[in-house]
């Protein structure tokens, strides 16, 4: 077998498989909108639900934000209250 067809084979396989998987995230995502919108039309704050989803999915990385938040907030409380009318 020729190493050139064989290459174009691969290369072929590759770009067909990648735009399938593009395609099914398109279609994702687009599941995932309509997900969104029947939320926020039965009263819930879909931005409050995207940050949800994301703590769950990784939970050390939230707690870890979570600390560092709490470092900036500890490090704005400490400082002198800036003047009224500045």
């Amino acid at each position: 077998m020729n190493t050139s067809n064989t290459s174009a084979g691969q290369i072929r396989s590759y770009v067909e498989r990648a735009e399938r998987v593009t395609e099914e995230i398109r279609e994702l995502n687009s599941d995932k909108a309509e997900i969104f919108k029947e939320a926020k039309g039965n009263g819930y704050c879909t931005k409050t639900l995207k940050i949800l989803i994301k703590r769950l999915a990784d939970p050390t990385a939230t707690a870890e934000a979570d600390a560092i938040l709490d470092l900036y907030e500890s490090a704005l409380a400490s400082r002198a209250p800036a003047h009224e009318g500045a």
